[in-house]
């Protein structure tokens, strides 16, 4: 084996593991949006309009279902937002945001 033939498999190797890190999180992030949008679409704004994940469609899919689809980033995303305060959570489990969380969030850089 050639040191150049060692180098590009060392190469391809670091690519690939790279690429095990970065893919769900630019995934993950190129579905905060949707779930936003989610949000904006069942009119779940405010605590007065609360819905359950299940009501808004951000449940994760059973194994059956991932069977047989692609993955999806958006309950991830969903976990995401409710940890940094953008989405809020009622006590009995009802999720919502409001125009101030979405305004504090200035790094999500929503299209309008």
């Amino acid at each position: 084996m050639k040191v150049t033939d060692a180098l590009f498999i060392f190469g391809l190797v670091i690519l690939a593991i790279l690429a095990w890190l970065f893919i769900p999180v630019w995934m993950i992030r190129r579905s905060i949006p949707k779930v936003i949008k989610i949000f904006q679409k069942r009119n779940a704004i405010g605590i007065q309009n609360a819905k359950t994940v299940e009501e808004l469609g951000l449940q994760p899919k059973s194994m059956w279902q991932r069977m047989f689809s692609r993955r999806d980033y958006k309950p991830k995303a969903l976990q995401l937002l409710i940890q940094l305060n953008v989405v809020q959570m009622t006590e009995d489990g009802k999720v919502y945001i409001t125009d101030d969380s979405l305004a504090s969030a200035t790094w999500l850089k929503l299209k309008k």
